[in-house]
């Protein structure tokens, strides 16, 4: 799959991803295609992770919203945008929302990570949204994302040091994932 990663650090944050896609056992490197995993929505970046076909509906989706309707910066306001938009992957882009039976919620299917002036976010496939205050990852390679970056936040200077030592972590040992890594720095307001 991928590993993305968000961090937050001295006034800054940063979002950085890594560039290797695969369908089953294919690997498809960045030198083959672009591969970019991280795309902008308003003022935000944006990475994902899950199945390559969320890639350009989430793009596609997030665009067709009405500028008062994308509203990034805060927790309610995440929340708010990925329920409104929610209905429309059903019903424009077929988005199969069934996981389990026994599932609370119709699922979105995919998990993302958000960066903007306003902090760091992530949403998970029920709508569930987090704002975190140092780092996060996602992604088949989140755990040696977020060991590095436990391991290194301390001595890091910036948000994009940190991201960055995320997502090399995740290349060198997640067998989903691989460089070049694509990363964007954002001053926080206030």
């Amino acid at each position: 799959m991928t590993t993305v990663v968000v961090a937050r650090l001295g006034g800054n944050v940063a979002i950085a991803a890594d560039t290797l896609v695969t369908f089953g056992d294919t690997r498809l490197a960045h030198g083959y295609e672009a591969n970019l995993k991280l795309f902008k929505a308003g003022d935000s970046w944006i990475g994902m992770a899950g199945t390559v076909a969320h890639f350009p509906v989430l793009r596609r989706a997030l665009a067709a919203l009405p500028p008062n309707e994308l509203k990034l910066h805060s927790r309610d306001q995440v929340f708010d945008t990925f329920l409104k938009l929610h209905p429309k992957l059903k019903e424009s882009f077929f988005l199969n929302t069934k996981e389990e039976d026994s599932d609370p919620y119709e699922s979105s299917q995919f998990t993302a990570l958000i960066a903007n002036h306003a902090g760091i976010f992530g949403v998970y496939s029920y709508r569930e949204v987090f704002e975190f205050d140092r780092f996060w990852g996602i992604g088949t390679g989140r755990a040696f994302a977020l060991g590095a970056m436990y391991a290194g936040f301390d001595k890091a200077k910036t948000a994009r040091e940190v991201a960055e030592l995320g997502v090399r972590a995740g290349c060198e040992f997640d067998k989903n994932s691989s460089g070049p890594i694509h990363a964007h720095s954002i001053k926080l307001k206030g």
